[in-house]
């Protein structure tokens, strides 16, 4: 007979989500929903870009249910991370950063809802690369969770079977749960304290996806008369096929390639111009913050 004592686990998992749960605060979101938020440290607290809106009034419900005001003080899209500050100091302990995880193993979103704690356990349905978001961030390890949740776990901490922080929760296409790596999280933090946004890489061009025949690539539609893209002489019906000597089939290839280490470097865009073949070189700029 096996010694496993099934209910001893489920206690652990329970006291575990309970810790977590202290530093986890809920609020009401711009699209009328809840989702979660938790303390990083210094005060601050973290949660999901797409959960707020800048200018917007942020009001945290914590644990011990009291409400508190929050300054979004940054965003970063590139990453889905917002970093707040609570206009009052919150007494919350900040998660410590979780070991190494495996396919397999236990994982637990933690979430809150109007001062109540919630917590779904599963395990880490995949761990890959680097990779970088439709946003061109670079995501330090791709981690895919096999756990059903639901929207107000969005901005909550998942963590591993000691208790450790693996990162953020955050949702991917068809809602599949994904975590946002704690070095991520920590790397946007740190830019987001300095400065309050990400730098983002800038063309300056309004593009379209064409296909036609063998040509694919991104169709200039309109140009920044301020931008880098007019300033390295493109024009309005150029179609960007490649960036530095690699092929660009769409739009969405050159979004991913403008994130926040493009800022500043030169490139040599391939393009073609009534027909003809060309190189353009471009400096790529900072997105202006809108």
């Amino acid at each position: 007979m096996s010694d496993f004592n099934l209910s001893a686990f489920s206690d652990a998992v329970a006291d575990v989500a309970a810790t977590a749960a202290s530093s986890t605060a809920s609020f009401a979101t711009h699209h009328h929903r809840t989702a979660s938020a938790f303390h990083w440290r210094d005060g601050f607290f973290v949660t999901s870009e797409e959960a707020v809106e800048a200018g917007e009034e942020i009001e945290l419900t914590l644990a011990s249910g009291e409400t508190v005001k929050a300054e979004l003080v940054g965003r970063d899209p590139s990453t889905g991370v917002a970093l707040l500050k609570p206009a009052s100091a919150v007494s919350s302990v900040p998660l410590g950063k979780a070991g190494a995880v495996r396919p397999g193993n236990i994982a637990i979103a933690v979430g809150a809802s109007e001062g109540s704690g919630l917590a779904v356990s599963g395990s880490v349905g995949e761990v890959g690369p680097a990779w970088r978001s439709m946003g061109g961030g670079t995501i330090d390890r791709r981690i895919n969770l096999a756990i059903n949740t639901g929207g107000r776990f969005e901005g909550g901490p998942v963590l591993d079977a000691k208790g450790g922080l693996i990162g953020m929760l955050l949702f991917g296409p068809r809602r599949r749960a994904l975590v946002m790596p704690y070095e991520t999280i920590e790397r946007a933090v740190a830019t987001l304290r300095e400065k309050g946004h990400v730098a983002r890489g800038y063309l300056g061009a309004g593009l379209h996806p064409i296909r036609n025949g063998d040509v694919q690539g991104a169709m200039v539609m309109s140009l920044d008369e301020q931008g880098p893209a007019k300033a390295a002489g493109l024009h309005v019906g150029d179609i960007v096929v490649a960036w530095n000597g690699e092929a660009v089939h769409g739009p969405r290839e050159l979004i991913r390639k403008l994130g926040p280490d493009s800022a500043g470097a030169a490139v040599t865009l391939g393009v073609l111009s009534g027909g003809e073949r060309r190189d353009v070189q471009l400096t790529v700029g900072e997105k202006p913050l809108s």
